[in-house]
């Protein structure tokens, strides 16, 4: 074989070889863009914690709330808050963030 017949040999190799790499490359590109939605981080809320729930009543409490948690905490129907339902955590949190009048 002849050096030219050899370097379009080699040419021709390394042009499958670009096709090659080409398609694969387009081919993973096509199944990340297509089939996987991006998450949405905005729409997945914290989920609130007991600790993260008690660490804000514990500071109402110290403001001179102490009475209307109790009322909040019965009005959700527990005495205590390891009573309270979790799923009533943010709607106890929203009305515990309304207080206003410390008696």
């Amino acid at each position: 074989m002849s050096k030219m017949s050899e370097m379009a040999a080699t040419i021709e190799e390394l042009r499958n070889a670009a096709t090659a790499i080409n398609q694969a490359a387009n081919w993973l590109a096509e199944q990340f863009s297509s089939n996987e939605p991006e998450p949405e981080s905005a729409s997945v809320e914290p989920v609130l914690t007991l600790e993260a729930v008690r660490a804000v009543l514990a500071n109402k409490s110290r403001a001179g709330f102490t009475a209307q948690i109790r009322s909040l905490l019965q009005k959700y129907g527990a005495n205590k808050l390891s009573g309270v339902d979790p799923a009533n955590y943010k709607a106890l949190l929203a009305d515990a963030e309304g207080l206003t009048d410390a008696t």
